[in-house]
């Protein structure tokens, strides 16, 4: 089972490590996992190089089951390369899971037998409606499973209010949606915004109703507003940074010196 994981102090920055689908799912290109596995060990240390506190490793796919079921050669691939990412990067960084869409308990076991430190959960509380379907989370079976292997050393940050969340039926506050994570057992909320004053005003109303619970963004931040969204008192605890720091675009391998920059940004000089 995994140890005790380093959680960072000050304004996180995690990296998204996007998988190429993995054995088991239907767009899975046989015969790739060997790559996949290093071109996310490579993005990861790129990470760590650059001066980034982490990294999600998420699984990529174009199609998804919105609850629990993951194939068992699926789940068996991921942990092999988180595992490797673990491996490669040292016990200083901070790595987390995502089994999309919102396989949570299978995400909860990868991290805890690899050693990785926290998941990200699209939906913990509250329906959402997705391209695939609508998502119903279960924080109690999470919770549950959560203890059963005792993973409370690995840390829950819960989307409510994101690309992969949206209170279904709408007129929830956020404030009362982060509340209600952190009631079930979420130690971070994350939110987003395209707009700038949104995922601000997110990140505001967040904070005053639930002082002390970690708020990341989860997406939407680069190297011209990072400073504004994170640099600042108002801004967010941390992010979840992908597209800006990748060579070529979405799922092209990260550039060090690209997050350099944006650390630099963030924290007025790299790996600081």
């Amino acid at each position: 089972m995994g140890e005790t994981v380093r959680w960072p102090e000050g304004k996180l920055v995690l990296g998204m490590v996007h998988l190429q689908p993995l054995p088991g799912t239907p767009y899975h290109r046989e015969g790739s996992l060997q790559e996949i596995v290093e071109t996310a060990v490579a993005s990861a240390r790129a990470l760590r190089d650059g001066g980034a506190d982490g990294c999600l490793v998420q699984t990529v796919d174009r199609v998804y089951s919105t609850g629990e079921d993951v194939d068992p050669a699926r789940l068996a691939a991921f942990t092999l390369v988180v595992r490797a990412v673990v491996a490669a990067t040292g016990p200083e960084f901070l790595v987390g899971v995502q089994v999309m869409r919102n396989a949570v308990r299978a995400s909860l076991a990868v991290a805890k037998v690899t050693g990785a430190g926290f998941v990200r959960v699209g939906a913990l509380v509250g329906a959402t409606l997705t391209s695939h379907g609508l998502v119903q989370p279960d924080p109690l079976a999470v919770m549950e499973y959560r203890r059963k292997i005792g993973a409370w050393d690995v840390r829950i940050i819960a989307d409510i209010a994101s690309m992969h969340f949206t209170w279904l039926g709408g007129g929830k506050p956020v404030a009362e949606v982060a509340a209600a994570a952190r009631q079930v057992g979420a130690d971070a909320v994350a939110v987003s915004s395209p707009r700038e004053e949104v995922a601000l005003d997110l990140v505001a109303q967040v904070r005053t109703a639930v002082p002390g619970l970690p708020i990341l963004l989860a997406g939407h931040t680069n190297h011209d507003n990072a400073a504004r969204l994170l640099g600042s008192p108002q801004g967010a605890d941390g992010a979840f940074v992908g597209t800006c720091l990748e060579r070529a675009g979405w799922g092209s391998p990260i550039d060090a010196g690209r997050v350099e920059t944006y650390l630099r940004a963030v924290r007025g000089r790299p790996g600081a």
